[in-house]
């Protein structure tokens, strides 16, 4: 059975905090709620006025990148779902400033935080509830203090807080025997106090505005990896493909006089430092002519490509190529595949790369996953 467990290197950041940058503290209940002005993924402007006709106003921060905030997904679509009718509305607030969070942090996601992965993360699952931007000033989470995502504030008619906290004990859904939110509701839905007010809750760190130490090291460490470049026979090339590993591999064949291939490049790198420290390998193969090796390697330098390796197919038979990497390829490039473990390509995709796409069948490959276990 599958356990969470939560990596400090990957959930959160260790930021030298700036004096006036204390963590923010969490509104209590019995506080008011604070207004906000804020926009949706579906572009629209929403504060607490928008929703002055709901008995119940659950407003849940959370961050598209976060494990655990994925996990409940479901849950709180649910949620919205069950208790539409009883006039209840869930709200959802990204806290998280996009520029303060590591590529490498985002190994469990397809998207990052930012206004544009809201957008597809929300039409992706189908969110039935406003999904709401606060990343670039961040004042409205600080006011509210969240902990971590997700982290859920539950106000009654009177916009009065009576349940703050977890969604409930587990999240492992089939483990669940504290279903803290829904008891939240039908308490204030019933006329009842709410017990307990509040609780702990578990998940990603808030990537504040002002926690950009992690991201800039990591940058900077990534600039100074060593970029590893050689030629490539078609028989390694074939060896490369068969993946004799217990890794996902992906391989991208590209060139410099490709426009997508080099327009690409720098997102192909980001990919791969989301997801280098889990099960993953990328390599690439470029197939510039052999004289070219220098320019290439230039290329790759100055991209910082520090991937598993760079290869140059030494041979110019490009159909050899193509025979060894992907026999169902028709030759147009870049050209993208993913290998499982001998050998089998469980993807591929011929020009430009669609990234989400991409992302998506890493991260939902049985070898990676989007939750830690």
């Amino acid at each position: 059975m599958r356990k969470l467990i939560i990596l400090m290197l990957l959930c959160s950041t260790f930021p030298v905090f700036a004096q006036e940058h204390e963590e923010p503290k969490t509104l209590e209940p019995g506080a008011k709620a604070i207004d906000f002005n804020l926009k949706g993924t579906d572009d629209k402007m929403y504060s607490l006025s928008s929703f002055k006709d709901k008995d119940i106003l659950i407003i849940i921060f959370s961050a598209p990148h976060c494990p655990t905030s994925q996990i409940y997904q479901d849950r709180i679509i649910s949620i919205q779902k069950e208790y539409r009718d009883k006039g209840v509305q869930v709200v959802m607030i990204n806290p998280n400033n996009p520029d303060s969070m590591a590529l490498e942090e985002r190994g469990y996601t397809d998207v990052g935080d930012s206004f544009e992965d809201m957008k597809i993360r929300a039409k992706d699952k189908g969110y039935n509830f406003p999904f709401l931007y606060d990343g670039e000033t961040v004042e409205t989470s600080f006011k509210y203090g969240p902990v971590s995502t997700p982290h859920t504030f539950v106000f009654d008619k009177g916009r009065v807080l009576r349940y703050v906290g977890r969604i409930d004990d587990s999240v492992e859904e089939e483990e669940v025997t504290q279903q803290d939110l829904r008891n939240a509701l039908d308490a204030i839905l019933d006329g009842k106090e709410v017990n307990p007010k509040q609780t702990k809750v578990i998940g990603c760190s808030v990537k504040w505005k002002w926690k950009t130490d992690h991201k800039n090291n990591n940058d900077k460490w990534w600039a100074n990896h060593k970029v590893l470049f050689e030629e490539i026979s078609g028989s390694d090339l074939k060896k490369l493909v068969q993946n004799n590993t217990d890794k996902l591999r992906v391989i991208n064949v590209w060139a410099t006089w490709c426009g997508p291939c080099v327009s690409e490049f720098s997102e192909l790198i980001d990919t791969y430092r989301m997801y280098m420290w889990r099960d993953l390998e990328m390599y690439t193969i470029n197939i510039d002519r052999i004289e070219k090796k220098d320019k290439v390697h230039k290329f790759l330098l100055d991209k910082h490509a520090a991937f598993n390796n760079n290869y140059i197919f030494g041979s110019g038979n490009t159909y050899e190529l193509i025979e060894n990497i992907d026999p169902e390829w028709q030759g147009n490039i870049p050209h993208t595949i993913i290998v499982e473990p001998g050998g089998k390509i469980v993807w591929r995709q011929s020009g430009a790369l669609d990234f989400f796409e991409l992302r998506k069948q890493i991260v939902d490959n049985r070898l990676l996953g989007r939750y830690f276990n």
